[in-house]
């Protein structure tokens, strides 16, 4: 196989892993929960973006955690919510 031939194996098991776990967790992305966090979703995101960092930067791992995949499963997120807000028309409340 060519390098180009691993990128695309890599996305498509990234997605086949988002698409699974978005499912498992109730469309939680573009549909938060709300209990504890009012964050728009994107902030969210974003603030699961800037654990992930502080996680790999201090070296904080925790047995079954991945958190270079975290993060970049985190930040294809952010980049299809933005692709699915600007397709929708919509556009978040600024608090």
């Amino acid at each position: 196989m060519e390098f180009k031939d691993y990128i695309v194996q890599t996305c498509n098991e990234m997605a086949k892993f988002l698409i699974n776990k978005n499912k498992r967790y109730g469309n939680s992305v573009v549909r938060p929960l709300h209990v504890f966090s009012w964050l728009p979703p994107e902030e969210q995101i974003k603030a699961r973006i800037d654990d992930k960092i502080k996680r790999i930067r201090y070296g904080q791992r925790s047995g079954r955690e991945d958190a270079v995949k975290d993060l970049t499963g985190y930040l294809i997120l952010l980049l299809a919510y933005r692709s699915y807000m600007k397709d929708a028309g919509k556009k978040e409340e600024k608090e």
